[in-house]
């Protein structure tokens, strides 16, 4: 029988779906990334199972057993929040499960780095997901340099202890959305340039954070149409037209005028 992929809540326990709970109601065993918080999730509805602790630091060395278990059993994969895999455990089982030629069935469901790149307002046509960026070094300067030559969208996890350090890194102009604590009760999404986001987050910052950049700031001046998309996000996050259009048209050094005649036309 398949192993089981199931994305759990990111923050809400209410965003997990029907067919999740029914695949770790069946399950033989859960394996997770911490059982005492998989254990909350389980106890939250009521279900009881076996778990199992896999984790980064044993993964290679239970991979192998438990895809051998697979064949008989109903193996469940989650983490501790999300989607399992993106940037959490589970790769090494998957890719045993596969070599042993045991299925692989994966839930859709809560994903920080999605739900983050929706919420940004920024173009979502061509995304490049990074994880955590390095804290120094040539890989750290090699991929901030391509985020301000690459007109791609960039959504990155970070430590709420070096967001102010990363965001200063960025091109000043460049357009972010700093998305913190997605789901939960202090929910924050700031929307606006790398600068004005270094500012509002200058002082200590709590909870989870997921930055999302639109990159190539640094290798062509923002066009009308991205003036105007920005202008449509403030909007939709609760903006007048005119004020909207303002804040864009200054920061991409365009005419106001400009940018709220799309704007206005919809």
């Amino acid at each position: 029988m398949p192993l089981a992929v199931v994305p759990t809540p990111i923050g809400n326990l209410e965003d997990i779906t029907l067919r999740a709970l029914r695949y770790l109601r069946e399950a033989d065993l859960v394996a997770c990334e911490d059982t005492r918080r998989t254990g909350r999730l389980l106890a939250h509805y009521g279900i009881k199972k076996d778990m199992l602790a896999v984790h980064e630091h044993n993964e290679d060395r239970l991979a192998e057993g438990l895809a051998d278990r697979a064949w008989t059993e109903r193996v469940a994969l989650v983490s501790d929040a999300g989607m399992p895999l993106v940037s959490d455990p589970g790769y090494r089982l998957v890719a045993a499960c596969i070599e042993a030629g045991v299925g692989v069935e994966v839930l859709p469901g809560p994903s920080a780095p999605v739900t983050a790149l929706v919420a940004s307002g920024l173009p979502a046509d061509a995304v490049v997901f990074l994880g955590f960026p390095p804290r120094k070094g040539r890989d750290r300067t090699e991929l901030l340099a391509r985020i301000a030559r690459e007109p791609s969208t960039f959504v990155l996890f970070e430590s709420p202890h070096r967001l102010a350090k990363t965001l200063g890194d960025l091109p000043r102009a460049a357009p972010v959305a700093v998305c913190r604590e997605l789901t939960k009760l202090y929910e924050e999404v700031f929307r606006g340039t790398a600068g004005e986001a270094a500012e509002h987050f200058s002082g200590p910052v709590k909870g989870e954070v997921v930055l999302v950049v639109r990159g190539g700031a640094a290798s062509a001046p923002p066009s009308l149409e991205d003036a105007v998309e920005r202008a449509r996000g403030y909007v939709a996050a609760g903006e007048g037209p005119s004020k909207a259009a303002a804040r864009a048209a200054r920061e991409a050094g365009l005419k106001k005028r400009d940018v709220y005649e799309r704007v206005a036309k919809g």
